[in-house]
């Protein structure tokens, strides 16, 4: 082979390794952009699941409840004179 040979193959050969090399880091960063995106839609919807807990927890608190409990369903909260405890059976003897 002769000089010129060489160097032309050397020249290729840098060629298609810088090309590989510059391929593999633009795919890298497509690729951190998407991670970066998709990180942040996590946050979104671990903020979004949050409040949304929260509207559940304000909903179905006493608070709430009892007025539509009183007017829609007519209940109300027993006074303490009818208030029943019943004890609860021991788990240690079978029914019969």
């Amino acid at each position: 082979m002769r000089g010129r040979t060489v160097i032309a193959l050397a020249l290729l050969g840098f060629f298609v390794v810088a090309t590989g090399v510059i391929w593999r880091r633009s795919l890298g960063i497509a690729q951190a952009k998407e991670l970066r995106e998709l990180d942040e839609q996590r946050m979104a919807l671990e903020a979004q699941e949050a409040a949304l807990e929260g509207a559940i927890r304000d909903a179905s608190s006493r608070a709430k409840l009892a007025p539509i409990a009183e007017q829609q369903l007519g209940m109300r909260i027993p006074p303490e004179s009818l208030v029943i405890i019943i004890p609860r059976p021991d788990r240690a003897t079978p029914r019969p």
